[in-house]
């Protein structure tokens, strides 16, 4: 089941695995909320849409490579995000939630 706003997207972060009928992008970013930047990355790398940008972005400035994030940014149409990573990471999982 889809969550239906951020705070019902952390409760899922005590489970093994996301939802298998989440979406892609929710599953990235639910494997980054639990550490693992390697999943989240393997995931968005392979989502060829402005949001899979947006993504890719935000995982680059996690990882302090702002060159390649502000490259992911420019696909994404977005600015480099001033944003906390916690505060950016919220904001995608809301915009995923409410788009889905």
């Amino acid at each position: 089941m889809m969550p239906k706003s951020y705070t019902e997207f952390e409760n899922t972060l005590m489970l093994n695995e996301p939802p298998n009928q989440w979406p892609n992008a929710l599953k990235s970013m639910w494997h980054d909320a639990k550490g693992d930047w390697e999943s989240s990355h393997n995931i968005a790398q392979d989502m060829h849409s402005e949001l899979g940008s947006w993504l890719h972005a935000y995982l680059h400035r996690k990882e302090g490579d702002h060159f390649n994030a502000g490259y992911w940014y420019r696909l994404a149409d977005k600015s480099f995000s001033n944003k906390t990573l916690e505060e950016e990471l919220e904001e995608i999982v809301t915009y995923i939630i409410e788009s889905a």
